[in-house]
């Protein structure tokens, strides 16, 4: 009974959380669209010009674009941002 209880613990407090958080996670990365500003892990914040199906385009400043693996995008910003930063 000991083992069982472990096992049901463990289930609710590791492995549903995170399985939750990864679908989140998922389903944010598949909701980016041309023109969402987001912030990256790394910290950048920039406007995405161009999706592909790994890769986005992130423009930065004018004239200044990177390429970036779509996992290294930590939040969606809401719109106005960036203009409100500058």
């Amino acid at each position: 009974i000991m083992f069982v209880l472990f096992f049901v613990f463990a289930y609710f407090v590791i492995w549903r959380p995170q399985n939750k958080r990864e679908r989140e996670v998922r389903s944010m990365l598949d909701s980016l669209a041309k023109g969402d500003e987001v912030a990256t892990i790394g910290g950048l914040i920039g406007r995405i010009v161009k999706i592909g199906d790994q890769f986005i385009t992130l423009a930065i400043n004018n004239n200044v674009e990177i390429m970036l693996q779509k996992s290294s995008v930590a939040s969606v910003l809401p719109k106005g941002t960036i203009k409100s930063l500058e």
